[in-house]
Order: structure tokens, then C-alpha cells, then sequence
């Protein structure tokens, strides 16, 4: 039997349909991305690609649907697209079995245990540990924002805890940090900075703009870029991959920006490794993953995640991986449709 996998955010919308290969694991048969701006609404989409695109593929029993946006009662509500969207409704008119929607970063549990080994990689093995956390997993992704979830995994039997840990107060830890922290109200008008502020793609961007409002910057090439996207917000989606770039090629005030990212990042890593107690793993994933592996794998890295005093020995106990599959988001989704199959 094919089911149906969607990863919905409010740039773009991934739709897989997909069947069980010899493993157990989702197979991909087909998928499409399309461009949300372009469409009134998910379901046209959706009609679109089941009668459209798929209409030589047996239609799929089962469909989840990974959505960021607020969630209640399987109905959610797209923000950015003022998209309102039912499980129950879609259910009934694309004659589906099941369909559930969740949460686009908690899904992403759901594909732990079905993860191939060129999906992932290790950074630490950690140790084997007895006891009742050692089947509890905890996943952190900076991406455009900062996702945070947690799920008991026995076997293929997963238990998802969502959580909105992404929005825990950032806590500086050096001189630096704080004038950063301070910066950031005063640019941002706000009274609180969340460690999503910091630690995210847009993050990454707002480190650059603070370091580059500092005298010694204002020669920096990016001075000009920074003009052009008080205008654009498609600019401003460009920034981070710019940061990335200018560091690789030896920029010092780039290289300066990444390092404090990646530090207060492995630092809240550990803050989670340690809350969580997470065994059974603790995994690396979002949009900035499989780009900044390397980083993650670095001494710099590694020795802000154990800076936790007296409880850095705990932390060498946790397996630490990453998550190179750039369409994970889309892959758990499938994973979950499959076991909606049996309900």
C-alpha cells in the first residue's frame, strides 16, 4: 500500500508519495515541491498533485502531513499563508484512511528508527548506559528558527514529546555575549532574547548585523549588502550562506560571527543532553546540518557541548549524531504515514 508525506512550511511544500521497501523503511516513489506563495490554499495543492502528478500511481491509503504552524485537534493554522488546514477534512474528500498532522520538527522522531546509514553521521558513540533513559532520544535543529523535540524510541515503537525548548532564554557566557544579548533587545525592540534569537539561521544573520555595527567594521563588504536588505527580506534569506562563504575564504569578522553561533549552539546542546538525560541519542538536525558538519565535528565545538563543570563527564556518556538527509523533514513524515497504515 502507498502513503502520503508532506512537509509544509510557508516557503515551500514538499509532497512524497511513497511505498514499504524490503527493510520496513519508506521508499520513495514520487515527490513534487511547490512554491506556497503561488497557491490559494493546501488543498488545491494537494488536489493538484494526487489527480495531476500521480494519477498513474495507486492512490495512498495513509497521509502525514509536517506543518509549521500551531496545532490543535488536528487543524492547523499557516501564519505566513493564512492557510487554516483539517486533518479530518482532507481525510473525508482525498478518501485517506488516516490523516494526521504534526508538528514539522517533532516529526522528525518518527524517522529515527527508520535512518539509514548515509543519512546521518556520528560525532560521539557515547557509552552504554542502563536504565530507563536509554530509550529516550532528544533532536535539536536550527533552521530558520530553533526546533527542539523529544520521543521514547523501543524498536520501531516511538512515543513523541514535543517541545517548545527553542524559546528558553539565552544565557550569555561571556563579556561578549552579553553586549550581543543587549544588542539585540535595543535592535529588536523586545525585553527577552530566546536562544532562537541566536541560534538559527536568522540568528547567524543578526550576529553578522551586530558585529558589522561595530567601528572597526564599517569597511566590511557586507555594509552594502546590509543596506539592500533593510528592503528585501529575500536578501535577507541569503545572508547566512553569505556569513558561510565569507568565513570558508579567511574573513576574520566572519569567521568571528560563526564561532560565537556554533558556541552558544554546542552550549545549548549540552544544556539539553544534560536536561533530557537522552541515551538513546541526541541528535543535530534543521537546515544548517549537513552544512556545518564539519564544524560540529570540530575541538572548538565539542568543547563548548562538554563545558558543563562537575557533569561534563555525563556528556561523554550520550551519543551525539547528525542528520545529513536534507528531506528528513519529509522522510519522518512518510515514516509516520506508514504506521498510520495499521491504525
Amino acid at each position: 500500500m502507498n502513503f502520503l508525506a508532506c512537509d509544509l512550511g510557508g516557503t515551500k511544500v514538499l509532497l512524497g508519495i511513497f511505498k514499504t521497501d524490503i527493510n520496513d523503511s519508506p521508499k520513495l516513489i514520487f515527490k513534487k515541491k511547490y512554491l506556497s506563495s503561488k497557491w490559494d490554499s493546501f488543498e488545491l495543492i494537494l488536489e493538484d498533485f494526487l489527480e495531476n502528478q500521480c494519477k498513474n500511481i495507486a492512490h495512498p491509503h495513509s497521509a502525514c502531513l509536517a506543518v509549521a504552524g500551531p496545532l490543535s485537534n488536528n487543524n492547523a493554522k499557516i501564519i505566513n499563508l493564512s492557510w487554516d488546514i483539517s486533518g479530518n477534512a482532507l481525510q473525508n474528500k482525498f478518501n485517506f484512511k488516516n490523516c494526521e498532522l504534526i508538528n514539522d520538527f517533532a516529526v522528525q522522531i518518527y524517522g529515527i528508527p527508520y535512518l539509514k546509514k548515509n543519512q546521518y553521521s556520528t560525532i560521539q558513540n557515547g557509552s552504554s548506559t542502563q536504565g530507563d533513559n536509554e530509550d529516550l532520544n532528544a533532536i535539536v535543529g536550527a533552521g530558520t528558527g530553533l526546533g527542539i523535540a523529544r520521543g521514547i524510541i523501543s524498536g520501531r515503537k516511538v512515543k513523541v514529546l514535543a517541545s517548545e525548548g527553542g524559546h528558553v532564554e539565552y544565557s550569555p557566557k561571556s563579556k561578549l555575549e552579553w553586549e550581543l544579548k543587549i544588542w539585540l533587545k535595543n535592535h529588536l525592540k523586545i525585553e527577552r532574547i530566546s536562544c532562537e534569537r541566536i541560534i538559527s539561521g536568522t540568528g547567524l544573520s543578526r550576529i553578522a548585523e551586530w558585529r558589522l555595527s561595530k567601528p572597526d567594521a564599517q569597511n566590511h563588504p557586507l555594509q552594502k549588502y546590509l543596506k539592500e536588505i533593510k528592503i528585501s527580506d529575500a536578501l535577507r534569506k541569503e545572508l547566512p550562506e553569505k556569513i558561510c562563504n565569507l568565513s570558508k575564504e579567511g574573513d576574520q569578522l566572519m569567521i568571528e560571527v560563526e564561532r560565537i553561533w556554533l558556541g552558544t549552539y554546542a552550549s545549548l546542546l549540552g544544556d539539553v543532553a544534560l536536561q533530557e538525560l537522552c541515551f538513546g541519542g541526541l541528535w543535530i538536525s534543521g537546515g544548517t546540518a549537513p552544512k556545518h558538519f564539519k564544524n560540529f565535528k570540530s575541538d572548538l565545538f565539542m568543547k563548548q557541548f562538554f563545558d558543563k563543570g562537575r557533569l561534563k563527564d555525563i556528556l561523554k556518556t550520550i551519543p551525539v549524531k547528525v542528520i545529513l538527509d536534507e528531506e528528513f523533514g519529509l522522510f519522518s513524515a512518510a515514516c509516520r504515514a506508514k504506521m498510520l497504515l495499521k491504525t
